[in-house]
């Protein structure tokens, strides 16, 4: 089986966003704030040193589109980051699966692509599964299910935008704005809550940065050259890592009503990504659901 070039930017990505939560849980003992500023300040430096070698532009065209993108970004990346540290991985990454969800949804009005009605069940499978994690999972709180939720709702709508920008604009220009925006919102927040880093921290908060940059890359490149519908399944690889590294390095468990609940939200959105992909197959004369 021959995969796309943008399936394999995805497989990338995923797992590069993967190593990055590890750290990110690493350094539980660093206000999530903070940690996104010094994500973003490195990707900033990056992104801007990569256009200018590039000769690119650092400003754009769709400059409204890339400062939505990166305004709900910015949102969504705090509130994720901070559920990564509060209640166990691979329980953050399994809410965080409602992300592609709020994307197809969004997507009707920024994309204008259509949703048949067989796809709220779907929806609705998913989102039953993440609330049997936190039901069967006392570590999981529901004010940071709320907040993981609100994390995904806004990460839907950063990536709804990336797709009406589609490959209009360089995609290193698009993950540009992210930090630039990004950046200062988290950096006034940390210099009135500094946590100063120790050690290992330091290495632990570049390496995120870095992590960041390739799976941003890699990310934009997918979703610029496959429908959202198409690669979105592959980002619940996210969930074997985010279990193992779970395992290895915080001892965390769960029991297998929790398990279901994992299972069910990965059903959920991956039948819908399955029945998107048959949809696209069938003939314009033929009346699906």
């Amino acid at each position: 089986m021959t995969f796309s070039r943008g399936v394999w930017y995805m497989v990338v990505s995923v797992f590069f966003f993967s190593c990055m939560g590890l750290m990110v849980k690493l350094v539980a003992h660093i206000p999530s704030t903070q940690v996104v500023f010094f994500r973003s300040a490195i990707s900033f430096l990056l992104s801007f040193w990569l256009l200018k070698r590039q000769g690119v532009s650092v400003w754009g065209v769709h400059r409204k589109h890339l400062i939505l993108r990166g305004l709900c970004g910015a949102v969504a990346l705090i509130l994720f980051y901070e559920t990564l540290q509060k209640i166990p991985l691979a329980s953050a990454v399994t809410i965080g699966f409602l992300a592609p969800i709020f994307t197809t949804i969004l997507g009707i009005f920024i994309v204008k692509e259509q949703v048949k009605p067989v796809q709220w069940l779907f929806f609705l499978l998913a989102f039953v599964g993440v609330v049997m994690v936190q039901g069967f999972d006392p570590r999981v709180q529901w004010f940071y299910l709320t907040i993981g939720i609100i994390a995904t709702f806004f990460s839907g709508l950063a990536q709804s935008f990336i797709r009406k920008i589609n490959t209009q604009e360089h995609p290193l220009v698009i993950i540009f704005y992210f930090p630039l925006i990004t950046t200062p919102l988290s950096g006034a927040y940390s210099f009135f809550h500094w946590v100063p880093p120790q050690g290992w921290d330091w290495a632990i908060l570049i390496a995120i940065g870095l992590l960041t940059q390739f799976a941003q890359f890699f990310m934009t490149k997918s979703i610029q050259l496959e429908e959202l519908s198409k690669v979105s399944i592959i980002r619940y690889l996210s969930i074997v890592y985010a279990l193992i590294f779970g395992y290895i390095f915080f001892d965390e468990t769960y029991s297998i009503l929790a398990y279901a609940g994992m299972g069910l939200a990965i059903l959920g959105v991956v039948a819908n990504v399955w029945y998107k992909q048959n949809l696209s197959k069938k003939p314009k004369n033929i009346k699906v659901l």
